[in-house]
């Protein structure tokens, strides 16, 4: 279950085995490849291409695609358990951790999960978005972060180049912001973002990215942080850089703030400010307050503090860790027993850390789970190819399929080629399923 990078990964790794095995990747969406498609960045062509090698994988005879299935709602655990020998769920994380802090629930604080959901055009959230503040606050020092800063701070005209639909267009160009404000409760040597991904933010020639001296600090823990990994050591370099170099003037400017901790959001019917303590370094790279307290005039904050997998129904999960129990893949129940020919791999198993390439190592130990298990697992009742379209068709569920997504691309990029982009996405789920099944 789930035809992101996770699922088509284990489908790869299975496909490759010696055993004798036909695929089905269900997912929830009209279109494949999860996060690649909703969860990055648009201006981030170059983890796009992924998709490449996820394509090929897809386009195995071995291997079949069944989307706009909804696990829970169209199909239960009982029924897979008919038509397949085993289930995998690779169902990733796509809401928002919670922050608790004062304040964190008035209107104008939002999920970064819930925005990104927006500028990637999926077709489960609203197609507008309330772009009003022209300060705003990002709460978290991940990839995340900085997509989301660097998308509230870039122009629209830059990010018309890309694959955005028509409205995320217009709600960024309607935009007032000038300042997006980055804060991280730790220093630089404990930033979670990727050398490459913060580069990227002093690309674009309308912002200029904003460090300031007084946030450069490093104490023994940080400095076996940067010996131990040329990651670290890179974007502490990066910023380092950047903090010494006389500002520009470019027209928006994106924040860097280290050693603040989020403590309240402040606000009367709605935002108004962000309250944070200063902290310092402890020796060992975790940090303390100081009882000195900064409030910044923001009118939005965003907090990207994490992302958090979702309960899945008829399967045990961790509300605290939020991934379903398992051991090397296998799914445990409230007895810690395995559960028969049930397994997890990706952000489900392991949450939400990691690039995407680590999936692979997920899903390599998984695969091997299923793969030893194989002679133990009950044979379906109904393992005939053709049985599980039959029960979709009962059900009346519209399931999209591989050659509705080349119908689907086809589409979006014909959308895109008179404007000499390379695609422009589809949002509404109705006309992804009518492309999708239009033979």
């Amino acid at each position: 279950m789930g035809a992101g990078p996770a699922g088509i990964y284990a489908a790869d790794i299975l496909d490759k085995s010696e055993a004798d095995v036909s695929i089905d990747l269900f997912e929830r969406m009209p279109a494949p490849f999860g996060l690649i498609r909703y969860g990055v960045a648009p201006d981030h062509p170059r983890i796009k291409g992924i998709v490449t090698a996820l394509h090929k994988v897809l386009d195995r005879p071995g291997i079949r695609l069944l989307g706009n299935i909804d696990y829970g709602t169209d199909i239960k655990l009982d029924d897979l358990r008919e038509f397949y020998d085993a289930v995998i769920f690779a169902t990733g994380a796509c809401a928002d951790r919670p922050l608790d802090i004062p304040g964190i629930d008035l209107p104008g604080s939002r999920g970064a999960a819930d925005f990104v959901s927006w500028y990637d055009g999926h077709p489960d959230v609203p197609r507008t978005w309330p772009l009003e503040a022209t300060s705003v606050a990002v709460l978290g020092v991940g990839n995340v972060a900085l997509d989301v800063a660097r998308i509230l701070a870039k122009t629209a005209d830059e990010l018309l180049a890309t694959e955005i639909p028509p409205n995320v267009y217009a709600g960024l160009k309607a935009s007032p912001v000038t300042d997006v404000h980055v804060f991280g409760r730790r220093g630089p040597a404990q930033a979670k973002f990727t050398p490459m991904e913060l580069r990227e933010l002093d690309h674009s020639p309308n912002v200029e990215v904003i460090v300031y001296p007084e946030d450069i600090e490093f104490d023994e823990g940080s400095m076996a942080a940067i010996r131990g990994s040329k990651q670290v050591d890179m974007v502490v370099k990066t910023l380092q850089e950047w903090a010494i170099r006389d500002q520009g003037d470019r027209p928006k400017r994106l924040h860097l703030h280290f050693f603040h901790s989020p403590v309240e959001v402040v606000g009367d019917g709605r935002v108004t400010g962000l309250r944070t303590e200063r902290t310092e370094l402890t020796g060992d790279g975790n940090v303390r307050g100081t009882g000195e307290f900064h409030d910044w005039d923001v009118q939005a904050v965003y907090r990207a503090v994490g992302y958090l997998s979702t309960h899945l129904a008829e399967i045990p999960f961790d509300h605290v860790s939020g991934t379903v129990p398992n051991q090397a893949g296998r799914v445990l129940d409230l007895d810690e027993n395995q559960l028969p020919g049930v397994y997890v791999t990706g952000w489900i198993k392991r949450g939400p850390v990691g690039l995407i390439g680590h999936t692979k190592g997920d899903a390599a130990e998984t695969i091997a789970s299923l793969l030893a298990d194989a002679g133990t697992l009950a044979p379906p009742t109904r393992g005939e190819p053709d049985a599980i379209l039959d029960f979709l068709a009962e059900r009346g569920v519209p399931y999209t399929t591989w050659a509705g997504w080349g119908r689907l691309d086809a589409h979006e990029r014909s959308l895109g080629a008179p404007q000499g982009r390379e695609r422009v996405k589809v949002v509404e789920r109705e006309e992804m399923i009518r492309v999708s099944r239009d033979y």
